[in-house]
């Protein structure tokens, strides 16, 4: 069974809050050969949207600052993985985990990627997977944001997903890696 690589991103805001995707992320973006790209919106305008679809195929969701349309959840297959994909616009406080789950359960999905944040997030939450790309500007968001550029690529073979999350820091591009398994419709670490 292949390996399939999926770049997660959004809350770009661009060109609102910020000119473009910081150098050290562009870079390593275009050195990966993508199946697939999530997003989860803040787009502002449709040509980040547009830069996204010559990396690989999108599922996208708008985010409370697009001024597109576009769906507001999204759901994709793979591997038989069930991944759903939300903003997180009517989630209140800011990336709250109990209703980011129940939004998951109600979508059938065993991994739920969201934005709104602006801050990168890894959390099993009991049988769910929450994961967060941040912004990949790094750009106030409305809220408490970490402010640094960031995003996350998923590596799914079979019932395993491999996350590699990055963050841009002052000294430098801050990996994180962590690795989960779907046994049945549970999420197992490790």
């Amino acid at each position: 069974m292949r390996v399939k690589k999926i770049l997660v991103i959004g809350d770009f805001h661009i060109p609102d809050r910020a000119k473009s995707i910081p150098e050290q992320i562009s870079a390593i973006i275009n050195r990966e050969n993508f199946d697939l790209v999530i997003s989860t919106g803040d787009f502002t305008t449709r040509d980040t949207l547009k830069m996204l679809e010559k990396i690989a195929p999108v599922k996208w969701v708008i985010g409370n600052m697009d001024y597109i349309t576009g769906p507001e959840t999204e759901r994709v297959e793979i591997d038989g993985i069930k991944i759903g994909i939300t903003h997180g616009t009517y989630v209140y406080p800011r990336g709250n985990p109990y209703q980011l789950r129940q939004i998951a359960l109600k979508m059938k999905v065993n991994v739920l990627i969201s934005g709104h944040t602006h801050a990168l997030s890894i959390h099993k939450f009991d049988d769910v997977l929450l994961l967060n790309p941040g912004s990949a500007t790094g750009v106030w968001g409305g809220g408490p944001a970490s402010m640094k550029p960031s995003f996350m690529i998923l590596e799914i073979e079979g019932n395993s997903i491999r996350v590699r999350a990055y963050e841009l820091e002052k000294s430098g591009l801050k990996e994180i890696v962590k690795t989960y398994r779907i046994e049945g419709n549970k999420i197992v670490e490790g």
